[in-house]
């Protein structure tokens, strides 16, 4: 699965980094708390949350996850919407749940990979 693949299965809407629409889509990890994005992420390429907030980048920058899903239909701003740009991170939006676009992501393949232990 690539990532232009969870755009359809989604019906999400890219927002920035087409670059990276061919990218693998490894596995991925979904969170509203950046902290235990931090704390348990190993290897996974993919975030799904409902935070629109500086952080979040921040976050997926540091553990080099190349895309960012938010989910609940939420519209970051034209800063965060830059900001994804500038660090190369390609940022979706959909209007489905986490719990929904985990299930879809799930039975299509795409699975939570390996986490840190605590």
């Amino acid at each position: 699965m690539q990532i232009k693949d969870i755009i359809l299965l989604l019906d999400a809407s890219l927002l920035s980094s087409e670059n990276l629409l061919d990218t693998p889509a490894k596995s991925a990890f979904a969170s509203d708390l950046m902290s235990d994005v931090l704390a348990l992420v190993k290897e996974q390429n993919i975030l799904l949350t409902g935070l629109c907030n500086p952080q979040v980048l921040r976050t997926a920058e540091m553990l080099d996850m190349n895309c960012v899903i938010l989910v609940r239909g939420k519209v970051p701003t034209e800063e965060f919407i830059t900001m994804a740009a500038e660090k190369n991170i390609c940022l979706l939006t959909t209007k489905k749940t986490m719990f929904t676009s985990c299930g879809i992501l799930y039975s299509n393949g795409l699975h939570g990979g390996n986490i840190n232990e605590r």
